[in-house]
C-alpha cells in the first residue's frame, strides 16, 4: 500500500488546476485516501509539493483531514467559498507560530525550516509573519504507510545549518473517533525549540455558528480581547451570542492550569447534540480561539523542546459522540 500511495503522488493522477468553489466536486483531484471502521469514515489528503491540496508555507502538510463521518454528522470541511492551495487549509493544520528552525540567524535569500514542510527562503523583512507564504526551496522527504484504519506520515529533514529531524504523524481511527501521534526525533547538532498548536477549523454538520454552538472547558476561562458582541464567556464555557453574518472574533483566554489535563475542551451542538471532545497530553503555554462563524477554531498550544539525539512524543485525541 506504501508504494502506491507514492506512485500516486508522484504520478500525479489526481491532477490540480487552480483554485476550486467549496460546492464542487474539485477537491477529489488532491491526492488522498479514505480510512474507515465500522463507526468512523475519514477522508485523508497526503503531502504532495505539485498537486498537494496544500502547498504553502504556515501549516505542517501531513494529516490534512478533510472530511470525518460518525453516526451521519460531519466534522470537518471547506469553509472558504474559493479554495486556493496556495493558501487554503482545512483541519487539524498543525502549526508553528514560531518562525522555524534556522530563521534568526539566516541572511534574507538563505534558508530556514518549517517542521512539516521544508526548507524555505527567507525575505527581508523585520520579522517573521506566519500569514505570509514564503518561497519554498526544498520540501524535504516524505515517506507514507498506510493500513484500513491508519495512516502515517514521516518527514526528513537535514541542513548543513545544524539542523535536523525525523517528524512522524501517525492517525489512527477509534470506535467514537480517531488519534494523532507526532513524534520529533532531533537528528541534528542544534536543539529544536518551538511552539505547536492545532487550528483544527471544525466544522460540524457544515452549520455556521450561533446560540446552539457551545465550547466547554474543564476549568472557568476569562477573557479580555473583545468579542465585538458575537460571543461571551460564562464560567467555563464560550458563548455565541446570535446567528452569525459575518466577522471574526479572536481571544486569549485565561484559566488553565500547567498541568496536562487543562489541555481539553468540548464542542457540541445542544440542538442536534453531535460534538466531540478534544485532548492532548502535554501541558497548555497558550490558549486562544478564533472563528468566523463557518469554523470553529479552539488554538491550544503546547512547547516542544527537542535536544540532539533526543526525541519527543506527543498524541491528540478526538472522541466524537451523539447524544
Amino acid at each position: 500500500m506504501k508504494n502506491l500511495i507514492l506512485l500516486f503522488v508522484i504520478l500525479g493522477m489526481f491532477q490540480s488546476q487552480g483554485n476550486c468553489t467549496s460546492k464542487d466536486e474539485g477537491f477529489e483531484k488532491y491526492p488522498h485516501v479514505i480510512l474507515s471502521n465500522k463507526e468512523v469514515k475519514m477522508k485523508v489528503y497526503l503531502p504532495d509539493p505539485e498537486n498537494g491540496i496544500y502547498r504553502a508555507t504556515r501549516y505542517d502538510w501531513s494529516g490534512t483531514i478533510g472530511s470525518v463521518q460518525y453516526k451521519e454528522h460531519e466534522y470537518f470541511g471547506f469553509w472558504k467559498e474559493i479554495y486556493n492551495p496556495e493558501v487554503g487549509m482545512v483541519g487539524p493544520a498543525d502549526t508553528y507560530k514560531k518562525a522555524g528552525l534556522g530563521y534568526d540567524e539566516a541572511k534574507p535569500d538563505e534558508k530556514f525550516i518549517r517542521i512539516g514542510v521544508g526548507f524555505i527562503e527567507k525575505e527581508n523583512e523585520p520579522a517573521y509573519d506566519y500569514h505570509n507564504t514564503y518561497k519554498l526551496v526544498d520540501p524535504g522527504k516524505w515517506d507514507i504507510d498506510q493500513g484500513d484504519d491508519w495512516i502515517s506520515f514521516t518527514h526528513s529533514i537535514n541542513s548543513d545549518f545544524g539542523y535536523g529531524y525525523i517528524y512522524k504523524k501517525t492517525i489512527r481511527l477509534k470506535k467514537d473517533g480517531f488519534e494523532i501521534e507526532h513524534s520529533l526525533q532531533n537528528t541534528g547538532e542544534k536543539t529544536i525549540e518551538t511552539d505547536q498548536y492545532s487550528h483544527n477549523f471544525f466544522m460540524i454538520d457544515n452549520e455556521k455558528c450561533g446560540p446552539s454552538i457551545q465550547i466547554r472547558y474543564p476549568y472557568p476561562i476569562s477573557t479580555e480581547d473583545d468579542l465585538k458582541g458575537l460571543m461571551e464567556v460564562k464560567g467555563n464555557t464560550l458563548y455565541f451570542t446570535k446567528e452569525w453574518e459575518k466577522g471574526t472574533a479572536f481571544m486569549s483566554l485565561k484559566g488553565y492550569g500547567a498541568k496536562a489535563k487543562d489541555n481539553k475542551f468540548t464542542i457540541v451542538n445542544t440542538q442536534s447534540e453531535a460534538g466531540l471532545t478534544y485532548s492532548v497530553d502535554k501541558p497548555l503555554i497558550k490558549l486562544e480561539f478564533w472563528t468566523n462563524g463557518k469554523t470553529i477554531c479552539p488554538e491550544n498550544t503546547i512547547q516542544l523542546l527537542v535536544k540532539p539525539g533526543k526525541e519527543q512524543v506527543w498524541t491528540s485525541s478526538y472522541t466524537l459522540f451523539d447524544k
